[in-house]
């Protein structure tokens, strides 16, 4: 089906318009998967802070054109669904890296981080904000703890080679 040159533009607009408040980008190619599945994805992706589109080619290529998602151009061969994560680098790609186990069409092509292209793997297990403070928080008291050992252990050590 021909799209009108306005068209085009609107959907390189949208495409640029995403890709500028992105923390990460991730390339899929959804052939084969049902309306249903796609349709369910779209709401888990929506709620987390997710964008995402079945974009063509040439006009997705024209949209990350100057961003960092630059780096993607190889990966737009086929159907393209592409997928910007706003408010979580690993968001979009744990999405989808969820959404493959269980649809087996569903084929994961590239993923986009800092400029660069990343495993998907690696960028869908990165921690969010909240695991991330949760893991410093744990550190800091596990840190704090064994001070306060360290620091009762030579008390009592003083204490000894006073009663000695």
């Amino acid at each position: 089906m021909a799209i009108k040159l306005d068209d085009k533009k609107a959907i390189v607009a949208e495409v640029q318009e995403a890709a500028k408040g992105a923390l990460s980008a991730v390339v899929a190619d959804a052939r084969g998967v049902t309306v249903g599945n796609i349709t369910s994805l779209r709401k888990q992706a929506r709620d987390a802070g997710v964008w995402m589109k079945v974009v063509r080619n040439t006009l997705v290529r024209r949209a990350v054109d100057g961003t960092e998602f630059e780096c993607l151009k190889d990966a737009f061969v086929g159907p393209t669904l592409i997928a910007f994560s706003k408010e979580h680098p690993g968001a979009a790609a744990r999405i989808f890296k969820d959404f493959a186990k269980d649809n087996k069409q569903f084929e994961l092509k590239s993923a986009a981080f800092n400029g660069e292209t990343v495993s998907i793997d690696v960028l869908a297990s990165l921690p969010t904000y909240d695991e991330a403070i949760a893991r410093l928080m744990s550190t800091m008291k596990e840190a704090a703890a064994g001070k306060l050992v360290r620091t009762i252990a030579a008390v009592r050590d003083q204490k000894q080679d006073q009663a000695a």
